[in-house]
């Protein structure tokens, strides 16, 4: 394998995307090569880095509650008009 084909799918790589045998491939290169080892540890730390930046956060309780309120109230003034069932909020 060469530097080129490691540079094209290292990240691949690193999120264990590739077949066996290239991931080997990859990983064989890396133990010889220290430039592309290199590039592959700033990858791998960049990717960590972005991974823990854009966790999932949920929303605040007091969110989730005044959107439930919201939610209902829409849904009961809706029912009460009769434009609209309460089956299109199911």
């Amino acid at each position: 394998m060469l530097c080129n084909d490691v540079k094209r799918v290292v990240y691949f790589f690193l999120d264990g995307q590739l077949g066996e045998k290239k991931q080997q491939d990859v990983n064989g290169h890396l133990s010889l090569c220290p430039e592309c080892e290199q590039r592959a540890n700033v990858a791998r730390k960049l990717r960590n880095f972005v991974q823990k930046r854009i966790a999932r956060v949920g929303a605040p309780d007091h969110l989730k509650t005044r959107l439930q309120r919201s939610i209902r109230a829409f849904r009961a003034e809706w029912a009460n008009d009769g434009s609209l069932s309460n089956e299109a909020f199911r």
